[in-house]
């Protein structure tokens, strides 16, 4: 029986040409990475539930960004990134499944709780917010990625180069590779397949261990895997 031809690892999809919409792009993450990606020659597109909003933040922006309200921003893209705060992630994905329907959508989201002790995950019914909006976006090929990443570091103009890998977790390998691909275009950073969507919990709940790792120590770190 002749086994099927093995695929490389390293070589990504050409992407440079996909439309890059961020959801929560008014916020400072989703703005971070809407600067990175647009910086590179990436059409990108914000969204907000106000499309004044996000009109004004790609206007501040610059770089060709555009602003529309959520809705129109995901039926203009190609990648959808979920930049939101977890607290309106469910119902911002459960709103937005029809325009999502046959995108790759990103999901960065972080489900995380804070006390006097610090920051702690939170339990999520399906697993990770990445599982949740996979459960409420049965025609999307849902991504997790960018969850560690430092919203300072993506915005500070004079970082031209972010030292860190993205972990990027999936089912569609197709879509794995895109969003790998993406990273991959910002100066410095990489992606770095690290499992199926099941793994996502563990992924979105490291980025507790990485604000107390900046909080001792004054940093904004991120994450390298070795080896590869």
């Amino acid at each position: 029986m002749t086994q099927p031809a093995r695929v490389d690892p390293f070589v990504l999809p050409d992407v440079s040409g996909l439309v890059v919409g961020v959801l929560g792009g008014t916020g400072e993450q989703g703005r971070g990475l809407a600067f990175r990606l647009s910086r590179v020659g990436q059409q990108v597109v914000v969204g907000s539930r106000d499309p004044q909003r996000a009109a004004t933040a790609a206007a501040e922006l610059g770089s060709g960004v555009r602003g529309l309200g959520n809705a129109d921003c995901a039926r203009a893209s190609d990648v959808v990134v979920v930049a939101v705060p977890w607290e309106g992630h469910r119902a911002l994905v459960a709103d937005l499944a029809g325009p999502l329907a046959g995108k790759v959508v990103v999901d960065c989201v972080n489900p995380l709780g804070f006390d006097k002790q610090g920051a702690f995950a939170l339990a999520v019914e399906e697993g990770s917010a990445t599982e949740q909006a996979a459960a409420l976006l049965p025609e999307s090929r849902v991504v997790g990625a960018f969850h560690h990443v430092s919203a300072v570091l993506l915005l500070d103009e004079s970082v031209a180069a972010l030292d860190t890998d993205v972990l990027v977790v999936g089912d569609d390998r197709g879509a794995t590779d895109t969003v790998q691909a993406l990273a991959v275009r910002i100066p410095g950073m990489r992606g770095v397949y690290a499992g199926r969507l099941r793994n996502a919990r563990q992924v979105e709940a490291l980025t507790a261990n990485l604000i107390s790792v900046n909080r001792r120590y004054k940093a904004h770190a991120g994450i390298r895997v070795t080896d590869v």
